[in-house]
């Protein structure tokens, strides 16, 4: 079962903090991900964090700005977004699979529900 939590409306150069309860998945070989769906748009990676060997991954209009983290021993997985911009104003869901390679949506099975992330003056 994956739960976020940590959306809400944040002015534009304001940050969140997104957590991802991963309860049920063994830490080993388990990549996680964030993934983001605007309105009419497509799902699309916003980062990863490999189950492997805990390399990130991000997207290249989130770099600089996000930081995806795990906690040691714990099945918690934080995104920190700082700098939002109106465009990054989304549904934001985690994902988990096991021995995942690749930051694509299409790879992952398990979804939590998702949280809304509003970025407005």
């Amino acid at each position: 079962q994956l739960v976020e939590s940590g959306g809400g409306l944040v002015q534009p150069g304001g940050s969140l903090r997104l957590s991802c309860a991963t309860s049920g998945f063994t830490r080993a070989y388990t990549t996680v991900g964030w993934f983001r769906q605007a309105p009419g748009k497509e799902r699309e990676a916003v980062s990863c964090i490999s189950g492997t060997n805990g390399r990130p991954y991000y997207a290249d209009s989130v770099k600089e700005r996000f930081t995806i983290s795990r906690e040691n021993g714990q099945s918690m997985v934080y995104l920190q977004m700082n700098g939002l911009k109106p465009e990054d104003t989304a549904v934001y869901y985690c994902a988990a699979s096991r021995l995942v390679s690749n930051c694509v949506a299409s790879l992952f099975g398990s979804w939590g529900q998702g949280t809304q992330v509003t970025v407005s003056s």
